[in-house]
């Protein structure tokens, strides 16, 4: 079987032997065009037109109403959790199966993860897990959600739209607002995927995106915040740049703010990337279509995700009976030049998060123990 889909695998990208990676970057726009033009212009700091015209790109495309454009993802994670109220000593509830980015923004606030599990077709938070621990383990005191436990309010939940795959945010925002919790999606691996007809990031107080090297499109580094709160943006814009005032010459800051605004030098590229992004998404589409029609026949699961959503298939994913199948094709693939990797190492089983509160994790552990992504870069041509 092994032998199959690595051939399999080798004659889609037309490739009998180099390394294939798991996600390149395209450049197939204007990349090196916009990239000059900061140069010449000098502007290639946080100040620029390429920033502004990435955020209106961003909001055209997303159809939320504010964008800011942020150093990168995890650093928009953090500011986001700061502005949805995240402090000292609180609680915010998460999913184990994801990058450590979102525990780790957590922690940058000082608050501590709670893990609620995963759903085994969407891969993100189930929303029945997050209700069932809301239900057993909190209260409602004074408008606020507590933890009976450690007595300490949750304040915010991020759930993750892991490898492009929307989950069922739409009932996680449902408990969310029940519970008087704070929704900040993390939407990082998610452009260009919709639910129920819209974009994800468009369901809670704030979401974030990613813009890495190795995610559906790039500025080399890069992230985002997303909101429709206007109050929310001016607030997030004004923080992420250091919490200046705005003077023609005079340097005076109101807060403590963040230096977190993306430069001019990675907007650019972020523009060139974006008149590419329907193309793009409509190439991986295809090539997870190929992947679909293959696997059919394999006795290895796709992942297709769940109905009412259309993933942008960032990561196209297969589920191994088991996790000594699993290692075994790792192992394979790896070893003949074709990048696969694993899911994450389960976040509630790092030394730094060992410690958390958490559910019944019993689909993110399957799910760690059998997932295993695939070659999934952008292809001009499918087979």
């Amino acid at each position: 079987m092994f032998d199959t889909i690595f051939s399999f695998i080798r004659k889609t990208f037309n490739e009998p032997e180099a390394f294939i990676p798991l996600h390149a970057p395209y450049f197939g726009g204007n990349e090196k065009k916009y990239l000059a033009d900061t140069i010449d212009s000098t502007f290639v700091s946080s100040v620029g037109a390429y920033v502004d015209k990435f955020e209106e790109m961003l909001t055209s495309f997303t159809g939320a109403k504010y964008a800011i454009a942020i150093t990168n993802g995890t650093t928009a994670l953090h500011l986001a959790l700061v502005l949805a109220g995240v402090k000292q000593g609180d609680e915010v509830i998460t999913q184990p199966l994801t990058f450590v980015a979102t525990s780790n923004a957590i922690a940058h606030c000082g608050a501590t993860p709670v893990y609620v599990d995963v759903d085994m077709d969407s891969l993100g938070m189930s929303p029945s897990a997050l209700r069932d621990y809301l239900q057993t383990h909190t209260l409602i005191r004074e408008g606020r959600c507590i933890n009976k436990k450690t007595g300490k309010i949750i304040k915010a939940c991020v759930p993750m739209h892991t490898f492009g795959f929307p989950c069922r945010i739409d009932e996680i925002a449902a408990v969310c607002r029940e519970y008087h919790i704070n929704l900040v999606e993390d939407a990082a691996e998610s452009l260009g995927s919709y639910y129920n007809g819209r974009h994800t990031g468009n369901f809670g107080l704030l979401s974030v995106l990613s813009f890495n090297g190795n995610k559906t499109i790039t500025c080399g580094g890069g992230g985002a915040i997303l909101t429709n709160d206007k109050d929310i943006a001016l607030k997030a814009k004004h923080l992420s740049t250091t919490a200046k005032i705005p003077h023609a010459w005079e340097f005076a800051h109101d807060e403590v703010g963040y230096n977190y605004r993306m430069p001019n030098v990675n907007a650019a590229l972020g523009c060139a990337q974006m008149e590419q992004l329907p193309q793009i998404l409509e190439k991986k589409k295809q090539l997870a279509a190929t992947y679909a029609g293959f696997f059919e026949t394999e006795l290895v699961e796709f992942v297709k995700g769940i109905s009412n959503a259309m993933p942008n298939y960032w990561l196209n994913t297969l589920l191994f009976k088991d996790q000594e199948e699993q290692q075994a094709f790792l192992q394979v693939t790896n070893g003949r030049k074709l990048m696969t990797r694993p899911a994450w190492k389960l976040m509630s089983e790092l030394p730094m998060y060992a410690h958390c509160e958490k559910g019944d994790l019993k689909n993110s552990i399957s799910l760690a123990q059998r997932a295993v992504n695939i070659p999934s870069s952008f292809l001009e041509r499918i087979g």
